[in-house]
């Protein structure tokens, strides 16, 4: 379970790695959390329930007041009639709750829950890059998503995390997802990751960007913390 909620989306192959066991166990304690209403089981593994449905009200979305503070933070880089791209994810949806009513934004997003979330903000500019919806991740995938990605210029991209580390920098498991976020990258003149700090030193099988490629890093950790130490030589920290 810890691994599902730090990750929002698990591979059985990978659970049985970690744990020691085969996968035929883990495929059945998948089943079973299942059927508890705990998990979500997808073909391969399983994902979150809070990740993919952060609209239910008594969702247990988990470290939240661990990704509000890093929202918090995250606004400090937000100025008035900026063009912002977003991603999705329980981080990215607690930034956009905190956006402020007053801000004159452009917002592009490949979520849909985070169009959403944004539509009741009178001054703010919502447009939904739309494709193929990935289901396990609630966000616009496939070749379309990227190509019109590639014909945005935007201030700042707000990306969430699955996995950092300075041996491998920005990593996913989800070849597709990987795909949007690189065009995102690209897109944005700033980057922004926002990650709980559960997920440095972590590395998954598909690489997005080194840590080079990325303006900030925010974390809900200070950024003198010893934990933090290491990165604080390749990346800002906020």
């Amino acid at each position: 379970m810890k691994e599902i909620n730090l990750h929002n989306k698990v591979l059985s192959v990978d659970l049985s790695t970690l744990l020691n066991v085969s996968e035929d166990t883990i495929r059945r304690d998948l089943k079973e959390l299942s059927d508890e209403n705990r998990v979500i089981k997808v073909h391969g593994g399983a994902i979150s329930k809070s990740f993919v449905r952060p609209f239910i009200a008594d969702n247990n979305i988990y470290a939240h007041e661990e990704k509000k503070k890093i929202a918090s933070k995250a606004l400090a880089l937000i100025q008035n009639n900026m063009t912002l791209l977003l991603e999705g994810g329980t981080t990215i949806l607690e930034l956009a709750n905190q956006i402020p009513q007053k801000l004159n934004l452009t917002v592009f997003t490949v979520s849909p829950q985070i169009a959403i979330t944004l539509s009741d903000h009178e001054n703010i500019n919502v447009y939904t890059i739309g494709g193929k919806l990935n289901k396990n991740a609630n966000i616009h995938i496939g070749a379309s998503v990227v190509n019109a990605i590639s014909e945005i210029q935007c201030d700042i991209c707000f990306m969430g995390v699955n996995a950092i580390s300075l041996e491998n920098g920005f990593t996913d498991i989800d070849w597709e997802t990987v795909q949007v976020n690189k065009a995102m990258i690209k897109a944005a003149d700033k980057t922004a990751l926002l990650a709980i700090s559960e997920k440095l030193n972590i590395s998954k099988r598909y690489k997005v960007a080194d840590l080079c490629d990325i303006s900030y890093l925010i974390t809900e950790l200070n950024p003198r913390d010893k934990e933090l130490a290491r990165y604080r030589k390749q990346i800002e920290i906020i």
